[in-house]
């Protein structure tokens, strides 16, 4: 599957890149290739469930038109990734994405060794800026020409866009949240922000909502694809909320080496996800004192980064979020076996849902 998709985006970018960038000028060769290197990678998991949600819903390898339209309008949805992490890497302040460096600072760089004139941090998050746009566009084009018919399209372009704006929306909240810090609410309504964050940031566009627009363009019909869309939701919106726990866990506990990013860059960066919520929801005095000032603090060092560890373990925040990690992804597998789809989909759905949560990075 990630051999198809990476395939079917290195044609994608060909095309875009021959008869688009060449065309408008030599110097935009430089972000073709940050593209290409930024794209070369990744767990290709939206993808993946688009597909499978193409095939729950009786889309079948036997036509192979349509095979190949179903595996182009699914690899379209890592434009729409590469966009999110593009502009979020560039907001939070990151300085790497899978081990190189983040699109900002490539750009950064290249301003550099050109001695170029102004300032390279400008110029690095205004390409970053741009990179990102053109990515959220080319998504929409891709999956618009992905070859299926204009009736398939049409049914599945409600989806697809009520998708992109909820990522958008979820982004803003994230910023939001970050912005007001520990202080300003609750731990109830702390807690009750990061949900919202991780099921509109990222649960439901990265299983829900891909499930969806895979059954939609299956169908070509909203209505017969509405029982099916209800049970791919119960599947798609709990395990995705525990993809999404997974990857708040890694962000502070996770290895380097496997994640791509420096150990504990969540907390440098002041993400308040739900493991950070359930530490200041659980923290004495001294600890969340210790929280409030360590959290977003872009110069905390290894020791800084362990004593936050620290109070997340010992608040037992962290054995909580595994615990909700194994509920969601229980729920959601029971739902899977109830829902009106094929048994292959059925099988590598479930096997999806183990792979999407127990990862390393």
């Amino acid at each position: 599957m990630r051999t198809r998709v990476s395939a079917a985006l290195s044609a994608f970018l060909d095309r875009q890149e021959a008869e688009v960038l060449r065309l408008i000028s030599p110097d935009l060769v430089e972000p073709a290739e940050a593209l290409r290197s930024f794209l070369d990678g990744g767990k290709r998991m939206r993808p993946a469930f688009c597909y499978w949600g193409w095939r729950a819903a009786g889309g079948a390898r036997a036509d192979e038109a349509l095979e190949q339209a179903a595996l182009v309008a699914a690899a379209s949805l890592e434009l729409l990734q590469a966009s999110a992490l593009i502009h979020d890497d560039y907001m939070d302040g990151s300085d790497t994405r899978r081990g190189k460096p983040a699109v900002h600072r490539r750009f950064e760089a290249l301003h550099r060794v050109g001695g170029w004139e102004g300032s390279p941090e400008r110029f690095g998050a205004a390409a970053a800026i741009l990179l990102g746009d053109i990515t959220l566009t080319w998504c929409d084009e891709m999956f618009t020409r992905s070859g299926f018919d204009a009736a398939r399209i049409h049914a599945a372009r409600p989806v697809f866009d009520l998708m992109r704006s909820e990522v958008m929306a979820g982004q803003y909240l994230d910023v939001l949240a970050q912005s007001r810090g520990l202080s300003v609410a609750s731990p109830a309504e702390i807690l009750e922000r990061a949900e919202t964050v991780i099921r509109f940031k990222s649960a439901k566009y990265t299983i829900e909502r891909p499930l969806q627009l895979g059954a939609a363009l299956a169908t070509g019909d909203a209505a017969e694809t509405g029982a099916l869309s209800v049970a791919l939701s119960e599947y798609g919106l709990p395990l995705g909320e525990a993809f999404q726990l997974r990857d708040d866990v890694l962000g502070v506990f996770g290895d380097p080496a496997a994640t791509g990013k420096p150990a504990g860059d969540d907390l440098r960066e002041g993400k308040q996800t739900v493991l950070v919520a359930l530490a200041a929801a659980r923290a004495d005095e001294v600890r969340l004192k210790l929280l409030r000032e360590g959290l977003g603090d872009p110069d905390l060092d290894a020791a800084g980064v362990a004593a936050l560890q620290e109070v997340i373990v010992d608040t037992g925040a962290l054995e909580s979020v595994e615990e909700r990690i194994a509920q969601r992804t229980r729920r959601a597998l029971e739902a899977l076996d109830g829902a009106p789809v094929t048994d292959e989909a059925r099988e590598v759905l479930g096997e999806l849902a183990i792979a999407a949560t127990s990862r390393l990075g």
